[in-house]
């Protein structure tokens, strides 16, 4: 059959997506756009349910103006394939290969099927600076520390770096049928209709945003990151976890600033650590669930779902930690700094294991992506690679005071905190009872008291972590 297929994987874009553009300069005249939804894969991703099904809504009205049709299938990848092979559906198929180690595993496996039975395909670059596989030391051994791993990727895309040509398309706001297979992605409750309030998933929204954080933001990236009530990062994350947009424009368009102050290279650096944690779990994939320094494996976690749950629910009785977790679960989206905060906080205030909370952001982030998601973790957890050593104990009340200082941030998501005087904002608990009773906040009934006290907990954690040593 005289048919070309793409293999829409998380590059839902037309712009720098070499797949896309090899599939419309194909020429045979029937050409399709194939996704290969296992349910399995997003079992524990309720978020990006949401995210991936309004992706797939948004894309295909893009890919009719192309004469693109869009098949969206439910099954396992590789009995897809064979099944599509056996009816004859296709002749040539193309794709870009994915960022993760599991995925690379499959499509080696479909290049088998493909080579057997005669069927023509080509593989493009993940949406990578580098291909993951390249970067190594001098010796051919991984990179375990960041600085070094990410001078080495940097100067090497910099001295590679090629252009995609962009493709310009009409409006396509065209109105179709409402695809079935697409409709039973989304989860299966109605909480995640409220991400529709915060986000637009589409190739157009990526690029508009990162035009404004480029001509508004990144100068003053450097100190703004941090600030958690002000939009101070570029908030690209699910769009470059989705592929709505690649990490060549993202870099192509910061290297066009001519006047590139400290933001900008802090903003490279992150990129530059997404890169690092994708080149982390290629060559150390046993890290996705086990820890990276084999020495915290005799580490003494607490299990205690009681604080878990108060933990998830953004009931700690600790203002800026419960402040990330409500954003979070309402927005599906958390700001990095408090990420950081509320991390710590799990993982040596309660000293629950960090993959509850890997578990459970996988759950909520609309940009979770494996590598970043356990790399983070166990940065955090002082258990991976260049990791924060564990002794290095978020203040949750001095992180509060230094980055939310007037509490926008704590006001805005723990709302029945607003009438709370500034000098008891970030420590609830030393309020006196009659000020309580003025501001209508009652400790222990309209805000929690603390699940932990922060010494105790501090305390704790460290003589954990000597024990280890011993």
């Amino acid at each position: 059959m005289s048919c070309s297929f793409v293999w829409l994987k998380d590059d839902f874009r037309i712009s720098n997506n070499q797949a896309i553009t090899a599939l419309i300069e194909d020429d045979n005249k029937e050409k399709i756009a194939l996704y290969i939804y296992e349910e399995e894969a997003y079992r524990f991703c309720e978020s990006q349910k949401w995210w991936l099904a309004k992706s797939l809504e948004i894309f295909q009205k893009k890919l009719e103006i192309l004469k693109i049709s869009l098949d969206v299938v439910h099954e396992n990848t590789t009995k897809s394939f064979k099944k599509l092979i056996s009816n004859n559906s296709f002749n040539r198929i193309y794709w870009n290969k994915s960022c993760h180690v599991n995925d690379n595993i499959i499509e080696e496996e479909i290049k088998k099927i493909l080579n057997n039975n005669n069927i023509f395909y080509k593989e493009f670059e993940a949406n990578l600076l580098n291909p993951v596989e390249k970067i190594k030391k001098d010796d051919g051994s991984p990179f375990k520390v960041f600085t070094h791993y990410w001078k080495k990727a940097e100067q090497t895309y910099l001295r590679n770096n090629h252009k995609f040509n962009d493709k310009i398309f009409k409006n396509y706001n065209q109105d179709l049928k409402k695809n079935k297979n697409i409709q039973a992605i989304y989860p299966k409750k109605n909480w995640y209709k409220k991400f529709e309030k915060y986000w637009v998933p589409s190739e157009e929204n990526a690029e508009k945003i990162l035009n404004s954080f480029i001509k508004n933001s990144i100068d003053n990236y450097s100190v703004n990151r941090d600030i958690p009530s002000i939009e101070g990062t570029s908030k690209l994350s699910p769009y470059l976890k989705f592929g709505q947009i690649s990490v060549n424009r993202i870099m192509e368009k910061c290297l066009e600033i001519k006047n590139k102050k400290i933001g900008f290279r802090k903003y490279i650096n992150e990129i530059g650590w997404r890169e690092f944690c994708h080149s982390l779990l290629h060559n150390f994939p046993e890290m996705e669930r086990n820890n990276l320094r084999k020495d915290f494996d005799n580490f003494k976690w607490n299990k205690n779902e009681k604080l878990l749950l108060k933990w998830k629910k953004g009931l700690t009785g600790y203002p800026i930690v419960d402040a990330g977790m409500r954003e979070l679960y309402e927005t599906g989206w958390m700001h990095n700094r408090v990420r950081m905060i509320v991390a710590s906080f799990l993982v040596k205030h309660l000293r629950i294991h960090w993959l509850e909370g890997e578990k459970y952001f996988r759950n909520t982030l609309l940009d979770f992506n494996i590598a970043n998601n356990v790399a983070g973790w166990q940065w955090v957890a002082g258990t991976g690679a260049d990791a924060a050593p564990y002794f290095r104990i978020f203040n949750p009340i001095l992180q509060g005071e230094k980055f939310d200082s007037k509490g926008d941030y704590i006001k805005k998501w723990c709302p029945e905190l607003k009438n709370i005087p500034n000098e008891f904002l970030h420590k609830p608990w030393e309020m006196p009872e009659e000020l309580q009773k003025e501001k209508n906040i009652i400790l222990g009934k309209t805000y929690p008291l603390p699940i932990v006290k922060h010494e105790e907990a501090r305390n704790l954690a460290l003589k954990a972590f000597q024990d280890l040593k011993k």
